[in-house]
């Protein structure tokens, strides 16, 4: 067996045993389960695990994430010493961190979404969107973290660090966004825009799911110039790419930090 496949399966094995792993999913299955006894309409259930998504999942990663490089600091030393290609440990350390957590949503929100949905779904592509922008946003923000703890020695500084830009995706990217719409207001921002939310993987996400379900009024200023300029197809399309270069770009930068540090 490849070096690869035994550090990802040993990783897997790991993982799915972890108690954190467990209660996410639990947390996203009552979750779903409990909106759809709740509110029965698919599409506002949609809305609502939209919502909570665009928090929940790129914090779970972050913090996971960078918590399970450090704590895995002394499994990394110990391989490095082994003839493995450092490369080939890097992928086996972050999918065997990262797919396990998408899995959980996966698996936490997929499944009650397939037993109340069956019958009460009228467009599936909405789903099958929303479960895959969760799985893009657990690898964006996974590689997030692996690339922070990477370059930060000091577990406190990192993490820190990881909540911070989680914090300033999350929650302050929509200030900016408006107080740059209201100094700006005399100038046409469309343009702007839409290069502005190509900085945030959570505001992309956003404007993805959303453009589907057509719901304008919460897709903020960024989105609703997005929706503009691109309109509804071409717009998923364009969003789905970039969310894979925001998935593909920090991995590149993390592996390059892996194979020159020196632990």
């Amino acid at each position: 067996m490849d070096a690869l496949q035994k550090i990802l399966k040993f990783e897997w094995y790991d993982q799915i045993r972890n108690k954190w792993i467990v209660l996410y999913t639990a947390f996203f299955f009552v979750l779903t389960f409990g909106l759809f006894q709740l509110q029965g309409d698919a599409s506002r259930v949609f809305l609502t695990m939209t919502q909570i998504l665009l928090l929940i999942v790129p914090l779970v990663s972050m913090i996971f994430g960078a918590m399970h490089v450090y704590h895995s600091r002394e499994f990394i030393e110990i391989l490095l010493c082994q003839p493995i290609r450092r490369s080939k440990l890097f992928w086996g350390v972050y999918l065997g961190m990262a797919l396990p957590l998408a899995g959980g949503f996966v698996v936490g929100a997929g499944v009650p979404i397939l037993m109340f949905g069956y019958n009460s779904i009228p467009d599936w592509r909405i789903p099958v969107m929303l479960l895959g922008t969760g799985l893009l946003l657990t690898m964006i923000f996974s590689a997030l973290a692996f690339g922070i703890a990477m370059r930060t020695d000091d577990k406190l500084k990192g993490i820190g660090f990881a909540l911070g830009l989680w914090f300033a995706l999350a929650l302050l990217f929509d200030g900016m966004v408006l107080y740059i719409v209201y100094a700006f207001a005399d100038y046409p921002l469309e343009k702007p825009l839409i290069g502005i939310s190509m900085l945030n993987p959570i505001n992309i996400a956003r404007s993805m799911i959303l453009m589907k379900m057509d719901v304008a009024a919460m897709m903020g200023y960024t989105g609703a110039a997005f929706k503009k300029f691109f309109g509804g197809s071409l717009g998923v399309i364009v969003s789905l790419a970039a969310l894979v270069g925001w998935a593909v770009l920090p991995l590149f930068v993390a592996q390059r930090h892996f194979l020159k540090k020196d632990f």
